[in-house]
């Protein structure tokens, strides 16, 4: 399977609006600024596409769901906006930062993607009415020429991804394109959750 139908689409964008709209919430506690993200995009994409929005280095940022649900997200971040963002949480301005990830900025941002992710599997659990669980970040800096180590990120050879892109603004230091990225199976995997769960209320 390499589509989803705009029913589908509808209850991905509602899933992730809401998750993510509480994501929000949690970063923007970390880096002591307004966090604003937009309702999403969601797209079925070739996996060889999905680094379009990127260029040069970026940070994988891989979550597996270890209960309630079978898969795994990943997010995508501009290596600039994860300088940025860790400088905020350390207490620095933000502005005008420079220099090359270290294993501190890699640390910082983990922990952040582990609670924003923590948010938003509560959201889920709530909307899908089971227990959800996820594992550790593991993460991955990568040159966005090398497809074959975006390859190597996941199990199974996935001719097709499910694109879910939301635009993330941090105060006025940070307009970028935060992009999630996970198998069709899953997707469908937590639309039928949503769907059931909708039905039991009805």
């Amino acid at each position: 399977m390499d589509n989803l139908s705009i029913e589908q689409k509808d209850i991905l964008g509602e899933i992730g609006n809401i998750s993510m709209g509480n994501s929000a919430t949690t970063l923007s506690m970390m880096v002591n600024h307004q966090v604003d993200i937009t309702a999403p995009n969601v797209q079925v994409i070739k996996r060889s596409d999905a680094l379009n929005d990127y260029e040069k280095t970026c940070i994988f940022v891989q979550i597996h769901y270890i209960k309630g649900l079978s898969g795994n997200n990943v997010f995508v971040l501009k290596e600039k906006d994860v300088l940025t963002m860790t400088d905020l949480m350390m207490g620095g301005s933000g502005e005008n930062v420079q220099g090359e990830l270290t294993d501190l900025h890699l640390s910082a941002i983990s922990e952040a993607m582990n609670q924003m992710m923590g948010t938003a599997s509560t959201s889920m659990a709530t909307m899908l009415d089971i227990p959800v669980d996820i594992s550790t970040p593991e993460l991955n800096k990568i040159d966005v020429d090398s497809v074959k180590n975006f390859e190597k990120m996941f199990e199974s050879e996935l001719d097709y991804l499910v694109k879910v892109s939301f635009r993330m603004q941090v105060g006025n230091l940070i307009d970028s394109t935060m992009v999630q990225l996970y198998p069709v199976s899953f997707a469908v995997e937590m639309c039928e959750k949503f769907k059931q769960k909708k039905d039991e209320q009805v």
